[in-house]
């Protein structure tokens, strides 16, 4: 099978009949083998309705549903697993991405090499003040952090090597940054290319702006476990380490000082009464909490089942 294509979607009921219709255009046109797999996010619209008469006029659709909506990331997941086409797709189901699109990325894929590619959607039909501007700021930020240079990180249209799904892991909200752990997989030949962005026809957007202040969180818990997740104390222990070191350094000017002054009898407060003992005496505190934090994590980890679970390419005559 050539292509699966993937779409979560909540309370969408009047876009489907149309965004299937235009996929199975593409397909035939281009003569791909393919199926499209329907997640069904909880809707409370007539969604399921629409997806199972779709599916019974249309062998190639696929489709699973959700008791109640647990959000798009989880969505994704249960369609990666389900997928069996070469290369797969994602989509929105709100008709804002373009199925003319697939051609390309599918070329981009396998003609190209390209583990993955996003897309990019160079000119928006959304709200100027509401969502491109804050956008701007995210995608940039998640450059800068992320190091892939990509414009438009959280564009739903992109499409994947089938190892790449396979290979990753996305729970909560970490949908937004599919880039970042197919990098930290191993999966570097990342992509995009200019797709066409359509004004919303149906319904209304199911995000808001605390999807901006919840994605700098899940980006830093991402950077933090692709840096530090097999090695926690390559984190915490440093830290702990300085900042005991800091605070036992100043603990020793404290004494230091006061020796000076009274073998010199010159006046001199007591050490408790100095700002800096009390600084100390924290920082010594924390950087001690923090190292056996490390250490904790270390013997957690230790325990763990999973914790030589590692990506192989490739084996030859191990046997």
């Amino acid at each position: 099978m050539n292509i699966s294509v993937i779409i979560p979607l909540k309370d969408e009921a009047e876009s489907l009949p149309e965004l299937h219709q235009w996929i199975e255009k593409v397909m035939s046109d281009n003569n791909f083998s393919y199926e499209v797999i329907f997640i069904d996010d909880g809707s409370k619209d007539v969604s399921w309705q629409v997806i199972q008469s779709l599916s019974e006029k249309d062998k190639n659709v696929k489709a699973i549903k959700f008791r109640r909506n647990y959000g798009k990331s989880p969505a994704l997941h249960v369609g990666f697993e389900a997928a069996e086409g070469d290369i797969i797709i994602t989509m929105d189901a709100d008709l804002q991405d373009s199925p003319d699109e697939i051609p390309g990325l599918y070329k981009m894929v396998t003609e190209q090499g390209f583990d993955l590619v996003s897309g990019w959607k160079q000119k928006r039909y959304d709200n100027a003040v509401t969502k491109n501007l804050p956008s701007k700021l995210y995608n940039w930020t998640n450059r800068k952090i992320s190091g892939i240079k990509l414009h438009d990180m959280n564009c739903g249209l992109k499409a994947y090597k089938k190892e790449v799904v396979k290979s990753i892991e996305i729970y909560g909200e970490m949908h937004r940054f599919i880039p970042v752990l197919a990098k930290n997989a191993g999966f570097d030949k990342i992509g995009e290319k200019v797709v066409q962005h359509q004004a919303r026809k149906y319904g209304s957007s199911k995000f808001g702006w605390d999807r901006f202040i919840n994605g700098f969180l899940d980006l830093m818990t991402i950077t933090f476990l692709s840096k530090f997740g097999k090695r926690p104390m390559h984190f915490f222990g440093l830290i702990g380490t300085l900042m005991f070191i800091i605070g036992f350094g100043a603990a020793v000017y404290l004494g230091a000082d006061k020796l000076y002054h009274v073998f010199s009898h010159i006046a001199a407060r007591k050490i408790t009464e100095r700002p800096l003992f009390f600084i100390a005496l924290t920082t010594m505190i924390l950087g001690s909490m923090m190292f056996l934090a490390g250490f904790i994590g270390e013997l957690i980890l230790r325990n763990a089942p999973g914790r030589n679970n590692y990506l192989l390419e490739k084996k030859i005559n191990l046997h």
